[in-house]
This record gives C-alpha cells, sequence and structure tokens, in this order.
C-alpha cells in the first residue's frame, strides 16, 4: 500500500533562492502530498517570494524555534508519513528518499538521518570548531540515552502517523533540542527507530550559533533523558518529576 507522504521546512531567515531549488528537487524526486514551509518572522520580501513556491506556507511572527516550528507542521499535515528537512537543503533530496524508505517500508517507526554514521557522505565539512563541538555531543548522548546512534541533530527525520500520535503529547522542547527529544521519546515509546545514513553539506552561513546552541543543546538532552525515563516509570526519575513543575507540551502551546 502506497503511504501519503508529507514534508515540513522549518524556515528562519532562509535564502529563497536555495530553498525555491530545494523545493523543486523535493518535489521531483520525493514527490509528497505536500510540502509545508513553517515561516518564522519573516520580511514582507521573503514571504511574499515563498508564497509563489509550490507549497503551503504557514507563518509565524515571531521566531518560535525549531521544535515548536515543525511540532506546528505535523499537526497540521493529515498524511500518513510525516518528514522534516532543513530549510537550507543540506540534505539533498535523493537522502531524503533513503531517510524515507525505512518507515515507508513498514520497518521503522522513525527514521533518522545520519551524517556521522561510517556511510555517510560528507561533501563540503563543518568548521573545526563546530565538527569537535558536534562530535563531543555525539559522544555525550551515547552515554546518556538509551538510544545509541552516531548522529541525534541531523536535520532529517521521518516518522509515521502511528508514531507521532504516540509521542506528540511528550514533547517540550521548541528548540533545537527537538530533534534530541523526539528520538528519546521515540524509543522509550516502543517506536522502532533506525538510522539512515545520508549525504549531507554544510551550510557554513547557518544562522545558529554553535557554542550557544551546544549549551542549550547539552541541557536539553539532560531534560531529553528524564522524559524517556519517566515514559518508562523510572522509579528515579518519577520520584525526581515529583519535586519539580514538569512543563506544557508543545502541541498544548500556541505556536502558530
Amino acid at each position: 500500500m502506497t503511504r501519503s507522504v508529507g514534508v515540513v521546512l522549518p524556515a528562519y531567515h532562509p535564502d529563497v533562492d536555495r530553498l525555491a531549488t530545494y523545493v523543486d528537487a523535493l518535489h521531483e524526486t520525493v514527490a509528497p502530498e505536500v510540502i509545508r514551509v513553517e515561516l518564522d518572522a519573516a520580511e514582507p520580501s521573503v514571504r511574499d517570494r515563498i508564497a509563489s513556491l509550490p507549497v503551503t506556507v504557514n507563518e509565524a511572527p515571531t521566531r518560535r524555534g525549531k521544535g515548536a516550528s515543525i511540532t506546528a507542521g505535523f499537526e497540521a499535515l493529515s498524511t500518513d508519513v510525516l518528514v522534516f528537512v532543513d530549510a537550507d537543503g543540506s540534505t539533498p533530496a535523493e537522502s531524503v528518499v533513503d531517510v524515507l524508505r525505512p518507515v515507508t517500508a513498514g520497518d521503522a517507526g522513525l527514521a533518522a538521518g545520519s551524517r556521522r554514521h561510517p556511510d555517510a557522505t560528507v561533501e563540503s565539512h563543518q568548521t573545526v570548531a563546530r565538527r569537535y563541538l558536534g562530535d563531543g555531543f555525539a559522544w555525550l548522548g551515547r552515554r546518556l540515552l538509551d538510544i545509541d546512534l552516531y548522529d541525534y541533530q541531523c536535520g532529517a527525520k521521518a516518522l509515521t502517523r502511528d508514531a507521532w500520535e504516540r509521542i506528540r503529547t511528550h514533547l517540550t522542547e521548541p528548540g533545537f533540542a527537538w530533534d534530541i527529544e523526539l528520538v528519546a521519546i521515540a524509543d522509550a515509546a516502543g517506536c522502532r527507530v533506525v538510522e539512515v545514513p545520508v549525504v549531507w553539506e554544510d551550510r557554513p552561513e547557518s544562522t545558529v550559533s554553535p557554542v550557544r546552541t551546544t549549551l542549550r543543546l547539552g541541557r536539553g538532552l539532560v531534560a531529553a533523558r528524564h522524559r524517556a525515563r519517566l515514559l518508562r516509570n523510572d522509579r528515579l526519575h518519577t520520584l525526581l518529576d515529583r519535586q519539580r513543575e514538569s512543563p506544557s507540551s508543545l502541541v498544548d502551546r500556541d505556536h502558530r
């Protein structure tokens, strides 16, 4: 049975020419039912140009954060399979097909693209500082989380509608740590998670500050571990949670 696919592109200060090229490649190669751009705090000229693309656009007047934007996009989709990829096209459309394959075939609930997998192809490397920070974060993730991946943060992931329904109310991180939380919660909820090597090209003009973002990711990693352990009914984490106020889930917040 053919499964319908919906793609979400979170976009903040996007390069519109690059986005347009990427959208065309996704339509041609992935052939999704819908591509939805979650656009944050855009200038009128950017908004008008993106509105002319073959996509559905949802615009927020402020910067919501990557996690909040993707969550809003996933909540709006009605397709069998949900995908998100970074709007800068770091993961080419052909690799998005690879990430989709285990999900559409029914072999996984969530497929995570991986830049650090031994079989991945990195066509343009990050700066030395960004690479070391990323490698260090991945190393820490493998030691703190119950799921062992080479790469938790690659901006290309796909999941089934069933997996989304099982994990959506447990996601709380509005920023870049959402990727980590998504993987950790999916694993704790009993979804089969597979890692898929991708072709990847670094975009040095990214709006992400490597040091500041890595510190936030570190805090997000600890929080994701806690929430995943709660879902597993871990006695220690259940006890710890009684002593603090848990954040509301993203789906219960207004991030439109």
